[in-house]
């Protein structure tokens, strides 16, 4: 099944070309009917907050600098992303004038892509061990974590670099039937790939995040779990496309606006 949310905030499930209208998400059906084509897709989630693992993928750690060789993390890496920063996704009827453009950051000269598997929670999890964890899950999406890299290195926290507005492209539904562990994210610069990540690669299961997560923080229905970006990642500039496969569920179309002028 695939959930979206559109216009104002209204739920559904895809049908081919139509959607249903449904009374929340993955909830009865109304029995209003939409032409896909007609509707502007929102962020299939409303989340308290957004809990991203940094550092998943072996190959992305030694391409950050921070090769640990054999010694591998031993807790997931943590960092939070502000409800703020969620950006509407393309439709992919019509992706690229439907799609909520990103405007480059005043503050910084190195806007980065990260293509990544998001987990959008179904149910409330609180001490919920990994073999129980995915059964809390309502269903995977696709996310473009956006980066201010220069100002993620200067800061002392990473407030500015992962939390500006519109910096986590959320899209463009969630696929309630995926095997987390069994998929591939590639990601898509101006049509030439720069991304390519298998799940099974991850160092920390979707199950085991959620696991170690919920030990600490209750994570509530609806919050998004960002699952960690595959190596590849990179610089963008004003007017780029920027698309997010991942097979089973779909394509996420960004697209990056002009460079803001500093406002003061």
């Amino acid at each position: 099944m695939k959930i979206l949310r559109f216009n104002g905030g209204r739920w559904g499930v895809l049908e081919g070309e139509m959607v249903l209208e449904t009374d929340g998400p993955g909830g009865n059906p109304t029995g209003r009917r939409y032409d896909l084509a007609s509707l502007r897709l929102l962020p299939p989630a409303t989340p308290t907050k957004i809990v991203c693992v940094g550092r998943n993928y072996r190959e992305h750690i030694k391409e950050m600098g921070h090769d640990f060789g054999e010694d591998l993390p031993k807790e997931p890496g943590l960092f939070l992303k502000a409800p703020n920063t969620l950006a509407h996704p393309g439709n992919p009827m019509d992706p690229w004038n439907t799609a909520e453009p990103v405007p480059y950051p005043f503050f910084t000269e190195e806007l980065h892509y990260e293509g990544e598997l998001a987990v959008v929670v179904g149910d409330r999890l609180r001490n919920v061990p990994p073999e129980k964890a995915l059964d809390h899950v309502l269903g995977y999406t696709i996310a473009v974590d956006l980066t201010a890299r220069d100002a993620q290195r200067k800061d002392l926290q990473w407030v500015r670099a992962k939390s500006a507005d519109k910096f986590l492209p959320l899209g463009p539904w969630i696929e309630t039937d995926l095997e987390p562990q069994n998929t591939w994210v590639r990601t898509y610069v101006n049509d030439e790939l720069r991304q390519e990540g298998h799940t099974s690669q991850m160092i920390f299961s979707v199950a085991e995040i959620l696991a170690y997560i919920s030990s600490f923080m209750t994570l509530e229905p609806l919050d998004v779990v960002l699952t960690g970006t595959p190596s590849g990642v990179g610089a963008l500039s004003p007017g780029d496309r920027v698309e997010v496969a991942v097979e089973g569920i779909g394509t996420l179309h960004t697209r990056i606006g002009p460079k803001e002028e500093r406002p003061w």
